[in-house]
């Protein structure tokens, strides 16, 4: 998988008849739990990105709304040092009759991630979220806003994946939705030098008055494929910075552990400094291509391209491609199902 599942508690799938297994550690709840993260040239407009933080996967089964106590955060490096100078940082409204809104604030500086800092401008205020089939979008100046349920834009057999790289259950994901929150921005918010630009996203939640670290995501499949049991959560909990330094619970780095597996798994060991710190890194002054390491759209296929160069080829897709629902116009998110 992206990132589905490796916050909120185990859940029941079946990939063969008679074979139960439980995808997710039981901690973290699903409003929070990151899905995918996307940054991509806006289509007809190379002056302007899109950036995309999927949550909630399976939703509404898992939860039907955002969390009003919770902050979801789109962090961006403009200095290539895994520390967010920007972020966008998204806060909801509670959930009362069937509806919610969003407010948007831009964080400028050194950010910590635990940090509300005061006086962040607002660039979104108000927002209604989505929870029907229409998109209804928010536009503030140069910026474009939508919240919602949408169809879910990542494809995988993940039955396959559970069932030892045996690929062919089909996708998994074609009929599923999640929560989605797409910002349109002019690429003049992302920094002035854009070959040192990386994002990630960050979701944030309020535990006895204090804000805590609940999930994160830069690359597609990082955490899933990489840390085992505890480790997703240890990983979660740190910020990018901390990536080449931290400790697993078997004591060694993340690194040296991201060196095990890619050994195991076949691919070149010396990949792991260059997935780790785990951010999107992401020039808009070039095409994006997800191949390319540069950001990421929805069609690109990151299940085959991470598969071919974890396995050092031995593996080279797992024989599902991009959904046909995609939108050629914002949101870009399909309708949900």
């Amino acid at each position: 998988m992206a990132d589905h599942l490796d916050s909120p508690g185990p859940i029941a799938v079946t990939p063969t008849p008679g074979v139960t297994a439980l995808v997710g550690p039981p901690l973290g709840d699903a409003k929070t739990d990151i899905t995918d993260v996307y940054a991509f040239l806006k289509p007809g407009d190379p002056t302007k990105s899109i950036l995309v933080l999927d949550v909630n996967p399976l939703a509404p089964l898992l939860a039907n709304s955002f969390d009003s106590e919770a902050i979801y955060e789109i962090n961006i490096d403009t200095k290539g040092h895994a520390v967010p100078d920007l972020s966008f940082r998204i806060r909801f409204s509670e959930f009362e009759a069937g509806s919610q809104t969003a407010t948007v604030h831009l964080a400028i500086g050194d950010v910590v991630a635990d940090q509300v800092t005061a006086g962040e401008p607002a660039i979104i205020a108000g927002a209604p979220v989505s929870f029907g089939a229409m998109p209804v979008i928010t536009v503030s100046g140069p910026y474009k806003f939508f919240a919602g349920i949408r169809s879910d834009p990542f494809f995988f057999d993940l039955f396959g994946f559970i069932d030892g790289f045996n690929f062919k259950f089909g996708d998994f994901f074609k009929d599923k939705n999640v929560f989605g929150i797409v910002l349109e921005v002019p690429n003049s918010a992302l920094g002035t030098t854009p070959h040192t630009t990386s994002l990630w996203g960050r979701t944030l939640l309020s535990v006895n008055g204090s804000l805590v670290r609940d999930d994160r995501m830069g690359r597609a499949a990082i955490n899933t494929v990489f840390n085992h049991g505890p480790d997703k959560n240890i990983f979660n909990s740190i910020d990018p910075i901390r990536d080449l330094t931290a400790l697993t619970t078997e004591g060694i780095t993340f690194v040296q552990s991201f060196e095990n597996t890619l050994t195991a798994l076949g691919g070149d060991p010396g990949l792991a400094t260059v997935l780790l710190p785990d951010v999107l890194n992401y020039d808009f002054s070039k095409p994006t291509s997800y191949a390319a390491l540069n950001g990421r759209q929805l069609q690109d296929d990151v299940i085959d391209i991470s598969l071919g160069l974890v396995t050092g080829g031995g593996l080279t897709s797992d024989n599902v491609g991009p959904h046909s629902d995609y939108l050629s116009d914002f949101p870009y998110l399909g309708t949900p199902h």
